[in-house]
C-alpha cells in the first residue's frame, strides 16, 4: 500500500522497481486506488504507462482492476465499498468516508507500506496530532501500534515521525530513520555540487564550454547514480549489522550515547533516544537499540569522526589522496586529477569518505572503544584501520560477501560482517598497542603494510602444515556451516580462518624479533592451543554473559591478556628449545617435559575448570594469572 501516484517520480520509480509488486491500494491528494487482488503482470504494465504519461490514479485503466477494485475521488462525501475492498482492508461498513477508507488502508496487513507522497501518516501513541504538525492528515493518521506492515519504505519526507519509527521497530516492523530513507537524494545533491565546483576550475584552466560541460555531466548520470547507491547500500548495511544482536551490544551503545553527550553535544530528548530508565526497561525485556535509533547514533558518529579527521593532517597525507579521486565518477578520474587535488573542498571530501568507510564497516562504537583502550587519537586509529584492511585483503572479502545478496542467507552475511569487524577491531588494537609511541606516519605505515602483508601471505601457504589437527577440524566445520548457508567454498574458508588470523600479527612479529622462520614460530604458537587450552579459555570468556559494560570490559581484558601470554610464552619456548636456527621436532612437548613441575599444577586446574558445569569470572581470572606466571 502506498501514498502517492505514478505521476510522482518518487512513488512511481519505487513502484516500478520490481515486476512482482502487488499494489493493493494507494492514495494521493485527489484519489484513492483499490485493487484487492491485482493481476501482477497487467498492473505493472499499466503503472509503467502512467509513469511515462505522468498521470494520476484517475487515468488508470479500470478494466484491469481485480474483482471489486475501484478508484474513488477524495472529494466525495461517501464511498460505497465492494465486498472485496471491505475484506481486504478490514472494514465492516459498506459505506464510509474517504478518510475512513484511507485510515483503514494504513492499518491493513501488508508486506510494504511505501511513502512517496506528502504528509505524516503514522505517529507514536504518546504523540498528539498537534505534536505532528500536519493538520491536513489528522483524520487519516494512525498510531505506530496499529501498523501491520512488515516493512516501511520512504522516498517522501516524514511519512512517519521518528518516535513512531522507534515504536514500530520495537513491535517488529522493519524501518530505518526518515533521514536514512531519504539520504540518497541528499547524497546526489552533494555529489552534483562538488562535481560542478570541480568543473568551475576545469573551465578556468581549459577552453571547456558550458555546453561541453553539460554533455559530460549527462554522460556521468549512471556513474553518479551508482556511487550514490553504493554509499547508501553500505550505510543501511551498517545499521543492519549494528542491529544484529542489539541486546548483546546494549551496554556498548549506552556507553556511546554517554560519550557523545560528553563530547559532541548529543541531546537524547531531541533525538528521541531512551533515558536511563527506559534503557533499564529495554534490558529487562531483552531489547537493544532499534534500527531507527542506531541510524541516529551512526550519523552522529560519522559527523564526529569527520570533524576529528578534518582537524588532523590526515586529509593532507598523500597516502589517502586516492579517496579524493574515487569520490568522482570514473569518466573524469584520470582526466581532471590536477583540478581534483586543487578542489576547494578536497580535505572535507577525503574526511567524509574516510569517516563513512570506517563507521560503515566497523559500526558506531569502534572509534570510541579504540580511543578508550589505547588513548590514541582518531587520525592514527584511522590510519591503522586501513593498514589492517590492506594487509589481510579485507576489501575483497567484503565484495565476496556482498556479491551473495539474495543467494546466501542474509543473516549469515550479517554474521560474517560482524566477524570481520571483530577481527579488524582486535588486530587494530594489536597494531596500536605494539607501535604506540612510534611515529605512525605515511612512510612507516607503507612499510608496515608491505611487511605484514608479505609475511601474512607466507603463513597462509604453510598454515595447513603448522595447525594442529583439532584446529583444522574447527576451520573445516566453520567453512561447512557457511557453505551450507549459500557461501562459496573460497569465501567460506576465508571467514572460517578469521579466528586463526587473529594470531598472525603476533607470530609475524615474534619471527621478526627472534630471527626464526615463520613456520617454527607458528608451530609453537598453535601447539600451545592444544597444550594449555588457550583457545578454549578465550571461548569460555566470550561465552559468559556480562551483566554490565564493566564486566564486559573485564572479560575482554582477560581475552586480550590470554593472547599476550600465549605470544610471550611462544617467545620463551622458542628461546629455550631452539639453538641457532635449529629447533626440535616437538618444541612445546620438549619444553613442557623440562618444566613439568611448574606446568602440571596449571594443567590440573585447567582440567578442573573444563569439568565444571559453570565456568565463571573467578576461574578464568585465576587460570589467566597462573598462565602469565609461566612467562
Amino acid at each position: 500500500i502506498g501514498v502517492g501516484d505514478m505521476g510522482g517520480d518518487v512513488f512511481g520509480n519505487g513502484m516500478l522497481l520490481s515486476p512482482h509488486i502487488r499494489l493493493i491500494g494507494a492514495f494521493n491528494h485527489l484519489h484513492i486506488f483499490c485493487d484487492p487482488t491485482p493481476d501482477v503482470s497487467a498492473s505493472f504494465k499499466e503503472r509503467q504507462r502512467l509513469f511515462r504519461a505522468v498521470k494520476g490514479w484517475d487515468a488508470y485503466n479500470e478494466k484491469i482492476l481485480s474483482k471489486g477494485g475501484r478508484i474513488y475521488s477524495r472529494s466525495d462525501k461517501s464511498l460505497k465499498l465492494t465486498p472485496e475492498i471491505q475484506s481486504r482492508f478490514g472494514l465492516d461498513k459498506k459505506e464510509v468516508s474517504p478518510q475512513e477508507l484511507m485510515h483503514a488502508m494504513l492499518q491493513s496487513e501488508m508486506d510494504l507500506m511505501w511513502f512517496g507522497g506528502i504528509g505524516t501518516y503514522i505517529k507514536a501513541p504518546n504523540e498528539s496530532h498537534v505534536d505532528v504538525g500536519d493538520k491536513a492528515n489528522d483524520t487519516i493518521r494512525i498510531d505506530a501500534h496499529q501498523v501491520r506492515a512488515r516493512v516501511i519504505g520512504e522516498g517522501a519526507n516524514l511519512g512517519a515521525t521518528h518516535a513512531a519509527r522507534i515504536c514500530m521497530n520495537l513491535l517488529g516492523v522493519k524501518c530505518y530513520a526518515d533521514f536514512i530513507d531519504n539520504s540518497g537524494g541528499v547524497n546526489s545533491s552533494d555529489l552534483e555540487v562538488n562535481i560542478k565546483i570541480l568543473f568551475q576550475q576545469v573551465m578556468q584552466n581549459t577552453k571547456l564550454s558550458v555546453k561541453d560541460r553539460n554533455k559530460i555531466l549527462e554522460k556521468m548520470t549512471d556513474d553518479v547514480s551508482d556511487l550514490v547507491l553504493r554509499n547508501n547500500y553500505q550505510q543501511t548495511q551498517a545499521i543492519s549489522v549494528a542491529a544484529h544482536g542489539a541486546y548483546d551490544k546494549l551496554s556498548s551503545h549506552v556507553a556511546l550515547i554517554e560519550h557523545l553527550e560528553d563530547n559532541f553535544d548529543l541531546n537524547r530528548e531531541i533525538e528521541n533516544l531512551p533515558d536511563n530508565t527506559a534503557i533499564e526497561n529495554r534490558s529487562r525485556d531483552n531489547h537493544g537499540f532499534t534500527t531507527a535509533e542506531l541510524s541516529t547514533l551512526i550519523s552522529y558518529t560519522k559527523i564526529k569522526l569527520f570533524q576529528d579527521l578534518l582537524d588532523s593532517n590526515l586529509p593532507d597525507d598523500p597516502a589517502f589522496q586516492d579517496w579524493m579521486t574515487a569520490y568522482f565518477p570514473d569518466l573524469i578520474q584520470d582526466k581532471y586529477k590536477i583540478e581534483m587535488n586543487n578542489h576547494r573542498l578536497r580535505r572535507e571530501i577525503i574526511a567524509t569518505q574516510l569517516a563513512n568507510s570506517i563507521v560503515n564497516r566497523m559500526g558506531p562504537t569502534y572509534m570510541m572503544n579504540q580511543t578508550s583502550k589505547t588513548g590514541i587519537p582518531a587520525c592514527t586509529i584511522a590510519r591503522v584501520y586501513f593498514i589492517v584492511r590492506e594487509v589481510f585483503d579485507i576489501r575483497d572479502l567484503y565484495s565476496d560477501i556482498e556479491s551473495l545478496d539474495n543467494k546466501a542467507k542474509a543473516i549469515a552475511q550479517i554474521e560474517a560482517l560482524n566477524e570481520i569487524a571483530d577481527f579488524i577491531d582486535y588486530t587494530s588494537t594489536w597494531f596500536l598497542k605494539e607501535y604506540k609511541g612510534e611515529n605512525l606516519k605515511e612512510t612507516q605505515l607503507i612499510n608496515l603494510e608491505r611487511y605484514y602483508k608479505k609475511s601474512f601471505q607466507k603463513i597462509l601457504k604453510i598454515i595447513d602444515k603448522v595447525l594442529p589437527e583439532s584446529s583444522l577440524v574447527f576451520i573445516d566445520n566453520r567453512q561447512s556451516s557457511y557453505v551450507d548457508q549459500g557461501f562459496s567454498k573460497g569465501t567460506a574458508r576465508r571467514i572460517a580462518m578469521l579466528p586463526i588470523m587473529n594470531t598472525m600479527c603476533d607470530i609475524i612479529k615474534i619471527s621478526d624479533h627472534m630471527g626464526h622462520d615463520l613456520g617454527t614460530v607458528a608451530k609453537v604458537y598453535f601447539a600451545l592451543n592444544e597444550a594449555l587450552s588457550f583457545v578454549w579459555l578465550r571461548d569460555q570468556s566470550r561465552g559468559i554473559d556480562a551483566e554490565n559494560r564493566w564486566e564486559s570490559e573485564t572479560l575482554k581484558g582477560i581475552i586480550d591478556r590470554l593472547y599476550v601470554t600465549q605470544a610471550e610464552l611462544t617467545k620463551r619456548i622458542v628461546s629455550e628449545t631452539c639453538s641457532g636456527k635449529k629447533c626440535p621436532t616437538h618444541p612445546v612437548e620438549d619444553w613442557m617435559h623440562g618444566n613439568k613441575d611448574a606446568i602440571q599444577p596449571i594443567k590440573d586446574v585447567i582440567d578442573k575448570i573444563k569439568s565444571s558445569e559453570d565456568v565463571n569470572f573467578a576461574m578464568l581470572t585465576s587460570i589467566e594469572v597462573r598462565l602469565e606466571q609461566l612467562v
